[in-house]
């Protein structure tokens, strides 16, 4: 018997998606839920698994193809039949030999760029599944150089196609071209979206994060005990922009066509870098959150992210934006917005500066603030005035504790 393998159906706002990686080729056995392709959209990447054990008899769609939702991909053989289907042409195997090993999307690509068998790799994750601290620390040990360690804070740019081309200079110096990923891509039609369609303006503020600190210092141990995660700087921030939202509610507005949509809700957008890019999860009804059901949130967006579990579900939407740039070392930014929505505050690194206090000049840690707004519809006294207020929840923390 034979089943057919087809493209799942993609979210109503995405048309069509990239296939990556056949995790399988034609004659392997597969056990039912195995991945057998990924698929790349403008947000995620699906992965779409066996319903049921069989061998992969037929590859009807190759790497680096454009396909839509409904689309035959191959077909697998339920029954101990001969497979009489040649493999397809043109299908390089460059995936390691245990290819049984549970692998995230993001570790599989890790391990593909570097020639690695992941049944060498010790997992230390969950059922001894291999995260992306293991590869790293496996690379690191055996000391193999690789152009891609250059970048010690973030993971090198990576691969998704097999159709690169390098090549050689006249003058010894060599080249690579690399195809845009389907993400990078959409961030870079968003960005200029963003600045073609939008009178965007940013102002800035300065913050004492004195207070934040010192309750961050005095209760955190006792917070981690009672809800299993630690109290960052993040929740703070949020809660103290939808105190501000509340009080300017064309901030969390947005345009449409020549309609203001004044939105009663607050979904906020949290920017994090993810081995793909930029993306942004959205906490649903963050006004409705306690500090601790913030930070778990945040936790879990931060896993998925580099795991490439986060879903569309998880990524649409949203009615104001965060990003933080300071866990970079950024001093100053001028963020872009995410559109449609009109404005997106900054942050940025806590640095010690000096500052007069009743005529006196003393040391604070002091945080830059940035947001950036679309002048259509927000005016500059109600961004400045924004600004304030978010400063003023932040140095006096009392204010967001206790709703006042």
């Amino acid at each position: 018997m034979s089943i057919e393998i087809r493209v799942p159906t993609l979210p109503e706002s995405v048309a069509d998606a990239t296939l990556i990686t056949w995790h399988k080729q034609v004659g392997d056995s597969i056990q039912k839920d195995d991945n057998l392709v990924d698929l790349e959209t403008d947000k995620v990447v699906l992965e779409v698994p066996s319903p049921k054990a069989g061998v992969l008899s037929e590859i009807i769609v190759q790497d680096g193809s454009t396909v839509v939702g409904g689309d035959l991909l191959a077909r697998i053989s339920t029954e101990n039949e001969e497979i009489t289907q040649a493999p397809a042409p043109e299908v390089a195997n460059t995936e390691p030999a245990s290819t049984e090993i549970p692998l995230s999307p993001a570790v599989r690509r890790i391990i593909f760029e570097n020639d690695l068998d992941p049944a060498l790799v010790t997992g230390t994750g969950k059922g001894g599944r291999i995260t992306k601290s293991d590869v790293q620390n496996y690379l690191t040990q055996h000391a193999t150089p690789a152009p891609q360690t250059e970048e010690k804070s973030e993971p090198p740019p990576t691969i998704e196609s097999s159709s690169n081309v390098s090549s050689t200079l006249s003058n010894g110096r060599s080249e690579q071209r690399v195809p845009m990923t389907r993400l990078r891509a959409k961030v870079a039609e968003r960005l200029l979206q963003a600045q073609q369609n939008a009178a965007m303006l940013t102002t800035f503020n300065e913050v004492n994060m004195q207070s934040v600190i010192d309750l961050r210092k005095q209760y955190q141990e006792r917070f981690i005990a009672k809800h299993e995660v630690k109290l960052g700087f993040m929740s703070f921030f949020i809660k103290a922009s939808i105190e501000a939202l509340k009080r300017f509610p064309a901030i969390n507005a947005s345009i449409d066509g020549e309609d203001i949509i004044y939105h009663g809700y607050y979904d906020i957008g949290i920017a994090v870098s993810s081995p793909r890019g930029l993306i942004v999860p959205v906490l649903r009804d963050a006004d409705q959150l306690d500090f601790s059901g913030i930070e778990k949130n945040i936790v879990d967006f931060g896993q998925k992210a580099i795991s490439g579990k986060l879903t569309y579900d998880e990524l649409n939407g949203g009615t104001f934006t965060i990003t933080n740039g300071g866990i970079f070392g950024s001093m100053l930014s001028t963020p872009i917005l995410n559109p449609p929505q009109c404005a997106i505050l900054g942050m940025h690194a806590i640095t010690e500066r000096a500052v007069v206090e009743k005529g006196e000049i003393v040391i604070r840690p002091i945080m830059y603030l940035a947001l950036s707004y679309d002048h259509r519809l927000v005016d500059g006294r109600d961004a400045v005035q924004f600004l304030v207020a978010i400063k003023e929840g932040l140095e006096s923390p009392a204010h967001l504790l206790l709703n006042i």
